[in-house]
């Protein structure tokens, strides 16, 4: 019987049925009724096991919730932490930068890794050849740069993220295009530099759209982290049935 693993991130909500550690059909909702939507994958799937990711912390109400509609539920987040622990990953760390760096470990054992999770925020995690986690950085993602200039600016519009831009602008917007897309560029070829021996891996929403402006061989693994969420849900499975 499948599981079930689901990602609440800060704008949407992702998730997809999980044979084992291999993903099956998957899912997006940008809605609010996330404990709804969620509540109605379950009573349609009748998965084994559900697993919830979340970015927000999980309220006691919300969780009892999610327990009442599931046979059994792994809930992760900053105040459930154990599972990543346990897996030599720091509390600290996010659900989601968790399960992507357990995906890499598995997809790319034996082989040290750079992971850059192009998302609302911009992550970047190193680990070694041996799995072991050597630390990350977190910075403004993308969309969330365009909008801090318009936010925190009187004069600078809004900004869509460009098809195309230049190094350099040539206009207001195009500045803005350029300043904000080479900035990334920058960030992230400097560190892919750091470690250029590492397997590159990105992830997120705005994954495919660096990865062709990049001259180094980039792996993309568009879902790290459901398959980092399927392989901490199977290996739970298997521990609880034993």
């Amino acid at each position: 019987m499948a599981n079930l693993v689901v990602e609440i991130g800060n704008t949407a909500l992702k998730a997809a049925l999980a044979e084992g550690t291999t993903l099956g059909k998957t899912f997006r909702y940008q809605g609010e009724k996330r404990l709804e939507y969620i509540a109605d994958l379950v009573a349609r799937e009748k998965p084994e096991v559900l697993t919830v990711a979340s970015a927000a912390p999980v309220t006691p109400a919300e969780e009892a919730q999610l327990r009442a509609c599931c046979r059994r539920l792994i809930l992760l987040d900053a105040a459930h932490t154990a599972l990543q622990e346990e897996k030599g990953l720091p509390a600290y760390l996010s659900c989601d930068r968790a399960a992507s760096l357990l995906a890499a470990r598995h997809l790319f054992r034996g082989k040290s890794c750079t992971v850059v999770d192009f998302g609302t925020t911009l992550t970047v995690d190193f680990l070694s050849a041996e799995g072991e986690y050597l630390g990350g950085n977190i910075s403004p993602g993308c969309r969330t740069r365009f909008k801090a200039l318009n936010r925190y600016s009187r004069t600078l519009p809004l900004v869509d993220t460009p098809e195309e831009t230049g190094p350099v602008g040539h206009s207001l917007r195009s500045s803005i295009e350029a300043g904000v897309i080479s900035g990334i560029m920058f960030e992230i070829t400097g560190y892919v530099g750091l470690h250029p021996e590492n397997c590159v891996v990105f992830t997120g929403g705005d994954a495919i759209y660096f990865v062709k402006r990049m001259k180094n061989s980039i792996f993309v693994v568009c879902n790290l982290v459901l398959m980092g969420l399927a392989l901490m849900t199977d290996a739970y499975a298997e521990s609880t049935l034993q």
